[in-house]
């Protein structure tokens, strides 16, 4: 029996599985971490908080699942886009890494789009425009602001780069990750010249490109020895967290809507070839599969609920604690109690930023219509109903694009509340199906690309396929829909008119 390592970089913790031939999780490990946050827009975290997540991750998966290290023949990675580091000319991080949803560089990302125009930026990379979040917004903000640290980075690289140059000590990315620094250029899958020129940086200070799941070199002895892995071990690149969440689910043709909420909320459909959005609203991404591509928004999600948990649920995390009963399952208990519409209460769920279709980063957090009859449950309920209109304008603007979409599939935490799905396909009316696979949707794809990488497979469809199987099911109840219609209708308008409001 051959084993396959996936590990998954997430926004708040790093999730490693082994998997056999068949595909079976064969065991598992999830290490968390807590985001630095010096500003209300500034998001960081050092570079050995990853370091170590990654390794007490990867170690215990490998102990659970009770084999040798040397029985691993490959390792991929599954990572989240846009957070960057800085590296000196000894490959030293010089500053803590700026995580992807981080938006101090507003000016930044409207003075580069002032340059090169809103419509060149988004037929040149397929994102709809300039935000705070890409990194070629990030890495201005660090020219202007930390001169020092921009005339001392010999390297500029984003997550899974700095993964690769540890286990292998080389500098190498792939398409579906470079897709949103918005210094790649979807036309030709290279770097864009003229993006480079105006920040400033040469193509000798990023990493080499490498289509999805392009196999690196065998790891480093001292990596092996650092990261107890055996001296064979081919290293190899996975995708994008979003891009290898798909495969992991099994949405590798047109037809598969799948959406993760984890603590950003995204989805992803299928398309044969680039869509450039028209409407300048979605934007397109290289798949974790060479020559298909995905209409693939995000904003804030999961995270909504989790800031709720930490700020509100003390005593269910008391409980938690005491007795294991897990604190969002005693927070979807009070979801549903609740009757559908929270009781009026309407929620604008963008504790940093919104994303496409609805891209603002100075987009807050609203609860609006708040009464003495609302209880806590109802703030939960109405949190859940929030993040689910931001799947629903995911949705009608996919669709708006000639996308077909037969059914959602659901992944990442999420997933696991019932009354979050059932909330999601009672707003959508379109069934909800989460996956034996959703737990470790992201690393089940980070491994796939690189068990194809290594021979263990033969196809990245075809396996993905072959490993999707569905788990649970959620039918639209069609007595909600006019419910969910109107408050749709609701968010738009109040996305619309506090847009002012946003930016004092």
């Amino acid at each position: 029996m051959k084993y396959v390592l996936g590990i998954d970089i997430g926004t708040t913790a790093i999730k490693a599985a082994v998997f056999d031939e068949t595909g079976r999780d064969v065991g598992s490990h999830t290490c968390e971490y807590t985001l630095l946050t010096p500003s209300p827009v500034q998001v960081e975290l050092d570079a050995r908080t990853y370091v170590n997540a990654f390794k007490t991750a990867l170690s215990n998966a490998i102990g659970k699942a009770k084999i040798a290290r040397n029985e691993i023949v490959s390792l991929g990675i599954s990572a989240q886009g846009e957070t960057l580091f800085c590296l000196d000319d000894q490959a030293e991080v010089l500053r803590p890494a700026i995580v992807w949803m981080d938006n101090r560089a507003t000016e930044e990302a409207s003075w580069i789009e002032s340059k090169l125009g809103r419509e060149l930026v988004h037929q040149t990379t397929g994102q709809v425009g300039m935000s705070a979040t890409w990194p070629a917004s990030k890495i201005l903000w660090i020219k202007n602001n930390e001169p020092e640290i921009f005339a001392r980075t010999s390297k500029f690289l984003l997550i899974e780069d700095y993964f690769i140059y540890l286990l292998t000590g080389q500098f190498a990315s792939e398409d579906s990750l470079l897709c949103s620094t918005m210094y790649w250029d979807i036309t030709t899958r290279e770097y864009w010249p003229a993006m480079l020129d105006l920040l400033g940086v040469s193509q000798s200070q990023l990493p080499e490109i490498h289509h999805p799941g392009s196999a690196i070199s065998k790891i480093t002895s001292q990596a092996a020895n650092e990261f107890g892995l055996g001296p064979d071990t081919l290293i190899c690149l996975g995708a994008l967290d979003q891009a290898c969440g798909a495969i992991g689910v099994g949405n590798v043709r047109p037809g598969i809507f799948s959406e993760s909420t984890g603590a950003a909320l995204a989805s992803v459909a299928m398309t044969d070839q680039p869509v450039i959005d028209p409407a300048g609203q979605m934007p397109c991404f290289a798949s974790g599969i060479p020559g298909v591509y995905m209409v693939h928004a995000y904003s804030t999600g999961g995270m909504a609920i989790r800031w709720f948990r930490d700020a509100f649920c003390a005593s269910e995390m008391d409980v938690e604690r005491s007795s294991g009963l897990n604190a969002y399952a005693l927070i979807d208990c009070q979801v549903e109690s609740v009757e559908p519409g929270s009781a009026g209460l309407r929620v604008l769920p963008h504790l940093q930023g919104s994303g496409p279709p609805d891209t603002d980063c100075l987009a807050k957090g609203v609860f609006l219509n708040v009464t003495l009859a609302h209880s806590k449950a109802h703030f939960a309920r109405g949190i859940m109903e929030g993040v689910s209109m931001v799947l629903l304008r995911m949705l009608e603007a996919t669709r708006s694009l000639g996308v077909d979409v037969e059914e959602i599939r659901s992944l990442s935490g999420g997933a696991k509340s019932r009354a979050w799905c059932q909330i999601k396909a009672n707003a959508s009316g379109l069934p909800v199906r989460t996956m034996k696979t959703t737990d470790v949707a992201a690393s089940l794809g980070a491994a796939i690309l690189a068990g194809v990488a290594a021979g263990v497979w033969s196809s990245v469809a075809d396996t993905a396929s072959r490993f999707a199987e569905y788990d649970l099911e959620y039918t639209p109840e069609p007595q909600h829909k006019p419910l969910y219609t109107a408050m749709l209708g609701e968010y738009k308008l109040l996305m619309k008119e506090l847009a002012p409001s946003f930016k004092r």
